[in-house]
């Protein structure tokens, strides 16, 4: 028997209209939906300042409310709370900001062990500046990222452009901490701009202004350069042309590696022996096939009457070669193995052959800072001029304050690598420019002011940095900066001596420096 609710429920005239009309209105909606999530801008806000490019996951960019943001990144959590609570504690108009421009979502695990130093290091300058003998303006510090690879540099840059006005009052970038292609061009648009840069780690000869032009107008350095390492190496003793053997990258675009490569090349002058060359990944960090054409190097120095060798190139291929030499089938011979202060990413590399190092192999590199540097021991003196242990323990009373609260907690901080050492001085660089170009009565420095500053940094406004004493040159140079000598051992890294790129160090008021 057909079911007598059936045409009543279903199919009268009313219930035709009104399913129809609800069918409808279900379409309608469903459509509009549909074509708002097509045409809809997808939101990859991170926070404010920072967002994540079309293709990439990585949040980038500066994190302009100085709220302790710590880019997606753990590992960067507490030091970024601890900004964060030192910046919130600052009055409107009372302060400037200082950005540190760095690779923060770096995948390389040495830089990332870097970055976190350096951050360390510069936050405990921050803290510092901001308390001692209640000096003006007050330093706020922001974090701008410029992504793995330091690719999205240009983000990062055009916003910090635009921040030298209120209510950041933008002074000064540091960081700056690789010699590469886009850390040159970063550097370029903000000296552009008029806008003071201090290095933290970049050592590459042509990412600095001479007397043969200022590309970089405002660009300040705490680091040696690479010609200044290299000198301060072959001060350690006499290097003999004929037994030795330059091995270096030919990749391009590696201003740290060009530039080391050139500096070597003029120590050596004529040398009997051509370099060995070869040719690392696109992505330097990357291991490739390198550690092949290194097994054949080495092969060639069992043969030749080679006792140093200097290597030009990266920290990933410096220890592919260091291994390679550990395996060498002429385990009697002994070489001498020096190079540039990437060798300071070796100190934690667990994938390091440590046994090689007690091999007859010994491998010294031109730190830009160490902890044992100015600390008198048995059988060493630290120098009289050029820094002092004064100095350094200023910074270690600094690092301990940030470490507990109410500045921190920040976690351990690796001191043998000489990042945390050299970004604190970098921010002491920024913070006595910025505070000298301050008009009296005034609380905010000119934008031009503190750019101008760098060649009156020597004398009695030297800067006397836990690294060594900050004399720059009217080009904005560190001149005859001191150079920590380090050997990696079996037990990390330890410190030999001093060297000095003049081969002494600088005289009591550091003043004495060459014509420009």
């Amino acid at each position: 028997m057909d079911n007598p609710f059936r045409y009543r429920l279903f199919y009268t005239v009313r219930q035709k209209i009104v399913t129809s009309v609800v069918v409808l209105a279900l379409l309608a909606w469903g459509t509009v939906t549909v074509v708002q999530r097509v045409t809809k801008p997808e939101d990859r806000s991170c926070a404010p300042g920072v967002a994540r490019p079309v293709g990439s996951e990585e949040c980038v960019g500066v994190a302009t409310a100085g709220d302790g943001y710590d880019f997606g990144e753990s590992r960067l959590t507490l030091v970024a709370d601890a900004i964060g609570r030192e910046n919130a504690a600052l009055k409107d108009g009372q302060y400037t900001t200082v950005a540190l421009l760095l690779p923060l979502t770096s995948t390389s695990p040495g830089l990332r062990e870097k970055v976190l130093n350096e951050l360390h290091g510069a936050f405990a300058q921050q803290y510092r500046a901001n308390r001692h003998n209640n000096e003006t303006p007050k330093i706020r510090l922001v974090l701008a990222n410029t992504g793995k690879d330091n690719l999205h540099w240009k983000t990062a840059v055009e916003q910090l452009k635009n921040m030298t006005g209120e209510p950041h009052h933008l002074r000064a970038v540091s960081g700056i901490a690789t010699s590469s292609t886009e850390v040159r061009s970063a550097v370029g648009e903000l000296t552009g701009k008029g806008i003071a840069v201090v290095g933290t780690t970049i050592t590459a000869d042509d990412i600095a202004n001479g007397p043969g032009g200022q590309p970089f107008p405002g660009l300040a350095r705490v680091s040696p350069t690479n010609g200044d390492e290299a000198q301060a190496l072959t001060r350690l003793g006499p290097v003999d042309p004929e037994k030795t053997l330059m091995v270096h990258d030919t990749r391009t675009g590696d201003h740290y590696t060009d530039t080391l490569r050139k500096a070597f090349s003029q120590l050596l002058g004529r040398h009997a022996y051509e370099p060995r060359v070869f040719t690392s990944d696109t992505d330097p960090n990357a291991e490739g096939t390198t550690p092949l054409r290194f097994r054949r190097i080495t092969q060639d120095l069992c043969i030749m009457p080679t006792e140093t060798v200097f290597f030009a190139g990266r920290h990933t291929q410096l220890r592919q070669f260091i291994n390679a030499l550990g395996a060498r089938g002429c385990k009697e011979r002994k070489f001498l193995l020096l190079t540039g202060d990437e060798g300071s990413y070796l100190g934690t590399d667990p994938q390091l052959d440590r046994a090689a190092l007690e091999s007859g192999l010994t491998v010294q590199y031109a730190a830009l800072a160490h902890p044992d540097a100015w600390r008198a021991r048995p059988g060493y003196q630290p120098p009289k001029t050029g820094g002092s242990a004064e100095a350094y323990d200023a910074f270690v009373r600094a690092l301990d304050d940030v470490t507990k609260e109410p500045a921190g907690p920040l976690g351990p901080t690796t001191l043998s690598d000489g990042q945390a050492i050299i970004a604190y001085d970098a921010m002491a660089l920024a913070v006595q420019a910025i505070r000298e170009a301050t008009p009296d009565g005034e609380m905010i420095p000119p934008l031009k002011e503190v750019r101008d500053l760098w060649p009156d940094i020597k004398g009695s406004l030297k800067v006397e940095g836990a690294s060594g004493w900050i004399c720059l040159d009217n080009h904005g140079n560190p001149y005859n900066k001191a150079v920590p000598v380090v050997q990696l051992t079996r037990g990390g890294p330890r410190f030999v001596r001093m060297a000095w790129p003049e081969g002494q160090p600088p005289d009591d008021e550091c003043v004495r420096m060459p014509r420009s």
